[in-house]
C-alpha cells in the first residue's frame, strides 16, 4: 500500500469489530515484509486491526529496520534515525487510519523486536505496549524514559544462537528502571517461535 509522505510499504487490515481499541504493529525479522506477520497478528488478538510495516533498510536484498555493522553489533546512529522515522510514520498512520497511540502494540520479532525497543526507549509515547519475541537490547538511550504504565511482554530462547543472553537480561532490566510492566519468559527454543508463547502472549494481551 502507498499513502502519500508515507516513507514505510505497509499494509493495514481494519479491526474486525466497531469495539476493538487495539491496532498491533506486526515487525517482521530481517528478510521479511509487510505480509509476514499478519497471521501471527490474527491469532494473537482476533478482531484487532493490524498495521504490517516493511523495513526500510536492506542487507543484501533483505529488509531490515536499521543496520548492522556485524552479527549482534548495530549501527547505533541509524537505530535512532531508522525510529524517529518509524515513530513519525505511526503518528502519521494514526491519523490516517483513525487508530490511537495509546491502543497502539507492537508485536516484533528478532530485528522487528529490537526495533520495537528502540521505540520504547527513544520515543515513549509511540507505543502502548509490546510483544517482544527474540529481542535484545538495541542501544541505551542517553536519558531512560518514563515507561510508568506501559505493559512489555518479552519471549526468548534459551538455545537462541543469535541472541546473547545477557543482552535479553540487560534490556528488561532498563525496562525495569524506566518503571515499564515487564514479562520475560524463556523458552526451550532456538529463534524460531513455539506455540506455546504465541499462545502466552495471546492470553497477555487479553489482559
Amino acid at each position: 500500500m502507498s499513502i502519500p509522505n508515507f516513507r514505510f510499504v505497509h499494509t493495514y487490515v481494519p479491526a474486525a469489530t466497531n469495539d476493538s481499541t487495539r491496532t498491533l504493529v506486526l515487525l517482521h525479522g530481517t528478510g521479511g515484509n509487510e505480509e509476514d506477520l499478519i497471521p501471527l497478528g490474527k491469532a494473537l488478538a482476533p478482531g484487532a486491526a493490524l498495521l504490517g510495516v516493511r523495513g526500510n533498510v536492506l542487507e543484501g536484498s533483505a529488509p531490515r529496520f536499521f543496520r548492522r555493522l556485524a552479527e549482534g553489533v548495530f549501527d547505533e546512529d541509524d537505530i535512532v534515525l531508522q525510529s524517529r522515522a518509524l515513530a513519525n510514520f505511526l503518528e502519521k498512520a494514526a491519523e490516517h487510519y483513525g487508530f490511537t497511540m495509546e491502543g497502539l502494540v507492537a508485536v516484533g520479532y528478532s530485528n522487528g523486536a529490537n526495533i520495537a525497543a528502540s521505540l520504547l526507549l527513544l520515543h515513549p509515547n509511540t507505543l502502548g505496549g509490546a510483544v517482544l519475541f527474540r529481542s535484545m537490547l538495541p542501544l541505551v538511550p542517553p536519558t531512560l524514559p518514563s515507561l510508568d504504565g506501559k505493559r512489555i511482554l518479552m519471549e526468548s530462547g534459551r538455545m537462541d544462537p543469535i541472541v546473547p543472553a545477557d543482552s535479553v537480561e540487560r534490556l528488561k532490566h532498563i525496562f525495569e528502571e524506566c518503571k515499564a510492566d515487564v514479562s520475560l519468559n524463556w523458552n526451550n527454543a532456538s529463534h524460531g517461535l513455539t506455540n506455546p508463547e504465541i499462545l502466552r502472549a495471546s492470553r497477555w494481551l487479553q489482559g
